[in-house]
Parts: structure tokens; C-alpha cells; sequence
């Protein structure tokens, strides 16, 4: 099992809490930063450290990136 750390748990657990479990339900960095109560600069750094481990995938869109856990 891949271990994380703690900000990676935490962003994981809100996307869990946000129901980003598919590509129907991408959440953006903004959500999870407001879930997470923290910076969107962090979250936007342990999103892509979580994208570079496969346990989230980005979603490209027009606007902003959309983001899903892989892992439940």
C-alpha cells in the first residue's frame, strides 16, 4: 500500500467528502482548498504530487483543471 502523507491524506479524504470519484464529478483546486481550509498554492502542489503517484487524475478543461481520486 502506498503510503501518504499527511496533506496528501487530507486532500484525498476531501475529494472523498466532495464525492470526486469519477470524471462526472471532478472537483477543482478551489473546492478542495475551501474543503480543506488551506492555500490553493498547497493544494495545488499536493494535487499534482497526488496526479505524479496515480492516485488522482487531472482533468483537462477550458477554464480550470478538474480533479478525481483514483483511490477510495
Amino acid at each position: 500500500m502506498v503510503e501518504f502523507n499527511p496533506m496528501e491524506q487530507a486532500v484525498l479524504k476531501a475529494m472523498q467528502e466532495l464525492g470526486a470519484k469519477n470524471a462526472e464529478s471532478i472537483k477543482t483546486a478551489d473546492d478542495i482548498a475551501k474543503k480543506c481550509n488551506r492555500p490553493k498554492s498547497m493544494i495545488t502542489n499536493t494535487l499534482t504530487s497526488l496526479v505524479q503517484r496515480n492516485a488522482v487524475k487531472r482533468v483537462a478543461r477550458e477554464k480550470s483543471a478538474g480533479y478525481y481520486a483514483l483511490q477510495s
